[in-house]
């Protein structure tokens, strides 16, 4: 298994610069196992949204259908990022707090569960057990 960073999945996603796209597809076309972390997605997802690029939801939700139908990719925990596709999908919360959410609730399952993750940011207080710190 080998692991990429943002840099690589960008270039590959993008292509925007040829040289470094190129050699990114070649990776993704003859590796075996391509692990995608939970902090490169995000970080990925956070530079398509920006002002640079302006992907909207719809073309970041299909960046992650995208990666999750790729034979070769894995995630820390595909059913995590599933989960948290389906409720970015559903609410106005950002991808982000969606993950930071899905994977507290598959941590705490195998812990003393989890009560909370609080937050201050209106969209993700429509996730799953989240709340304001009091």
């Amino acid at each position: 298994m080998i692991a990429v960073d943002t840099n690589v999945l960008l270039r590959y996603l993008l292509r925007d610069d040829k040289e470094q796209a190129d050699r990114s597809r070649h990776v993704f076309e003859t590796a075996e196992s391509i692990l995608i972390t939970d902090v490169g997605l995000a970080e990925t997802l956070w530079t398509l949204m920006g002002s640079r690029y302006g992907a909207a939801k719809a073309d970041l939700i299909a960046v992650v259908d995208k990666l999750l139908q790729e034979p070769n990719v894995r995630f820390e925990d595909d059913e995590v990022i599933w989960s948290a596709l389906q409720a970015y999908r559903g609410t106005e919360a950002d991808f982000a707090d969606a993950l930071i959410v899905h994977k507290a609730l598959k941590t705490a399952s195998t812990g003393n569960g989890l009560d909370a993750v609080y937050t201050f940011d209106s969209a993700a207080l429509q996730l799953p057990k989240t709340a304001e710190p009091i």
